[in-house]
């Protein structure tokens, strides 16, 4: 077995691990009989897994962001809170774009992604959807967990109420775009179909589609990223692009050749794609800002 297949057989036993079965210990030991030892398989985990101290791109104390972690109603008096971050000096009234995170919660990754939209002239706000069962725990397995705990019907409500909250934001155009990953990647799809109209743009990257049936209550321009290497989002992808065509939904897709699930995740060594997740994140700036003016 080369090198190249090794990794990317760990990497099929982690995704599967991180969105489907969620049992550590069954993932170790198939990692470690593919490895060929446990210290084998620590050091493969290390290099395909996210790493939390993995340096952020924006510092969270740039200078040129302001940075506040506000809270909001959700629905049926829930209430919602995460991290927003917006230029320091507006030129004027600012698109909001709502970042959705991965299975992991609001991490300091997604927050490092909300500052990076900041920069490109949005108002970023990064939910923490984990807020009504007392927010994102510091280990991303309990995390994980946590999540699949949730009641997705009451996310997508809190998401919903997240949306009509930010399009009354001091200093916002009444504009509000969504994009997320993973996990987040699914539940943008599922607030364009719940918000309608109050939904200006919206960017799933690798997230599992909606039934297609759902694709007429979209009213959004969509821009969807897809991995290359990701049968079980990608079997979703298709069926739900030719739905929203026939809804006469504005659609723009990439599926980028030869990249991982998680390629824009620059804390994984082995899963992120530099440049598929340059061209997505050019692509995504440009779509957003065309929507949201």
């Amino acid at each position: 077995m080369t090198d190249h297949d090794l990794k990317a057989r760990a990497i099929a036993l982690y995704d599967r691990f991180t969105h489907i079965h969620h049992d550590r210990r069954a993932f170790m030991a198939e990692l470690t009989a593919l490895a060929g030892g446990l210290a084998a398989a620590q050091a493969l985990l290390g290099v395909i897994a996210a790493s939390p101290a993995a340096a952020a791109i924006v510092p969270a104390n740039d200078p040129r962001l302001t940075i506040d972690t506000p809270e909001w109603p959700g629905a049926h008096d829930r209430r919602m809170a995460g991290y927003r971050a917006r230029p320091r000096l507006p030129k004027g009234p600012l698109p909001v774009v709502i970042v959705i995170h991965e299975n992991r919660g609001l991490n300091d990754h997604i927050r490092d992604v909300a500052r990076r939209v900041a920069l490109e002239g949005f108002i970023a706000v990064a939910p923490d959807f984990l807020t009504p069962v007392g927010g994102t725990p510091a280990d991303e397995d309990a995390a994980r967990t946590a999540i699949g705990k949730l009641d997705l019907g009451q996310a997508v409500e809190d998401g919903a109420a997240t949306i009509g909250w930010a399009a009354q934001i001091g200093g916002g155009n009444r504009k509000v775009g969504a994009m997320g990953f993973c996990w987040g990647g699914a539940m943008t799809n599922r607030l364009a179909v719940a918000a309608g109209s109050a939904l200006s743009a919206a960017v799933p990257y690798y997230g599992p589609a909606p039934d297609p049936s759902e694709a007429v209550k979209v009213k959004a321009p969509m821009l969807l990223q897809y991995a290359g290497i990701d049968e079980r989002v990608n079997v979703t992808a298709e069926p739900w692009i030719a739905a929203l065509r026939g809804a006469g939904v504005s659609v723009e897709s990439h599926i980028y050749a030869g990249a991982n699930h998680a390629f824009n995740n620059d804390t994984s060594v082995e899963r992120y794609d530099a440049d598929a997740a340059r061209l997505a994140w050019g692509r995504t700036i440009a779509f957003l800002k065309r929507n949201l003016a």
